[in-house]
């Protein structure tokens, strides 16, 4: 007997960044209230990672993964439900590409809309598979956003002598978005317009790069959405590399975590070396 149609998500469908992304939706009630669960499907090939560098956590992923994470904000400004959040979970994260240490879930949240408390962060951060089946697919409408990315283009386009100065980080808008760790989650809270503004200047990420990466700051500078032209490899020489420095240094996995990770780091340069790049930074 073949297979339910629903039992897993076809291909072309899971790998798409358009306008119109399919989500699932999960209800949860906490503390007398109930929360609406967004999250992508499983077998999305969009991937992502966390980690804290200098005070700042960022989010990590490449540019299929910058794009679908600014359709997931621009869709979340127009939501309306009170209670409503985007999880991304443990199905589309992988370990950092640094040292490989395991990456925390990530919430988007509209903050006039929805508060997220540590309780409600800890029924989720297991998973969503812990909370049962998906209630139902979410048709997640995103045009607005190619309308905005095309004005955006349309003003690059002008002479200089005309075009505003907006570059990120020295704009005058005033963003209100807040990222910050609770209960073992990276929290991305702003309100509608800080939403689609955030949007915008995610999913314009790889039009600039220095040395393979390119990066937008968030929360004044306490948060970035950090892509690069090589993530999936450098994540894969992470993996190698930690797994390496643990298996030849006995009891290394005890040492202070700053210890570890400089092993870690030190070592991926010559995992690193042993494997031709496909891609030269710029």
């Amino acid at each position: 007997m073949a297979a339910p149609q629903h039992a897993r998500p076809r291909p072309a469908s899971t790998a798409r960044s358009g306008p119109r992304l399919k989500l699932h939706r999960r209800t949860v009630r906490v503390d007398g209230r109930d929360y609406r669960v967004i999250t992508l499907r499983p077998g999305t090939r969009a991937r992502f990672s966390t980690n804290l560098f200098h005070d700042t956590w960022h989010i990590l992923s490449d540019v299929h993964g910058a794009m679908v994470l600014a359709r997931l904000l621009w869709g979340l400004s127009y939501q309306r439900r009170p209670g409503t959040f985007v999880l991304i979970d443990a199905a589309q994260l992988d370990p950092n590409p640094f040292d490989a240490e395991p990456a925390d879930p990530i919430a988007l949240v509209p903050s006039e809309l929805t508060t997220v408390s540590p309780a409600v962060l800890g029924v989720v951060r297991g998973g969503v598979a812990r909370l049962g089946p998906s209630e139902s697919t979410v048709s997640w409408q995103t045009h607005g956003l190619d309308l905005a990315l095309a004005r955006r283009r349309e003003r690059d386009d002008l002479p200089v002598g005309v075009r505003s100065f907006t570059r990120r980080g020295a704009r005058w808008e005033v963003e209100a978005e807040r990222v910050r760790r609770m209960r073992g989650t990276i929290v991305l809270a702003a309100p509608a317009p800080s939403l689609r503004s955030t949007a915008v200047w995610v999913a314009r990420l790889g039009l600039w790069w220095y040395r393979g990466q390119s990066s937008v700051d968030l929360d004044d500078a306490h948060g970035e959405v950090q892509i690069w032209r090589a993530y999936h490899r450098e994540v894969s020489i992470a993996r190698v590399a930690r797994a390496e420095v643990l298996a030849r240094h006995a009891g290394a996995s005890d040492d202070a975590p700053d210890v570890l990770r400089r092993l870690i780091w030190q070592h991926a340069a010559l995992v690193r070396s042993r494997r031709p790049a496909n891609i030269l930074p710029i």
